[in-house]
């Protein structure tokens, strides 16, 4: 059997606003919580499960899109005025990279976690 990751839980301040912004940033569904979580599809495999905690260190998450993808998240980042940047210790100096032949850039989400987007 190969190991698929099915889901992992992102702590949040309010789990619903976070789900909302990450699907609208990603250009996902959120169809409202299940159970205690507020979970976003990313693929056939795996949800992204927000759930309310009081404390929590802040969490790096990378995601791999496609071009097409990529030109609408950044978009819909740029479009709602979010900081962005090239890298994570240049996460707010307003520029993508290029690393690998691909294009990437990273962003806070509204509890602090750092989102990476990269395509190659």
């Amino acid at each position: 059997m190969t190991i698929v990751l099915d889901h992992t839980i992102v702590p949040a301040r309010d789990k619903e606003e976070s789900a909302r912004f990450f699907a609208r940033i990603f250009g996902l569904e959120y169809n409202g919580p299940v159970s205690h979580f507020a979970p976003v599809r990313i693929n056939e495999s795996l949800t992204i499960d927000f759930d309310n905690w009081d404390n929590f260190e802040r969490h790096h998450y990378a995601f791999k899109v496609s071009e097409a993808e990529f030109d609408g998240i950044f978009d819909r980042v740029r479009g709602e005025g979010i900081v962005y940047g090239s890298g994570p210790r240049a996460a707010e100096n307003m520029e993508i990279n290029h690393r690998k032949g691909g294009r990437g850039f990273y962003f806070r989400d509204p509890n602090g976690h750092l989102l990476e987007v990269l395509t190659a």
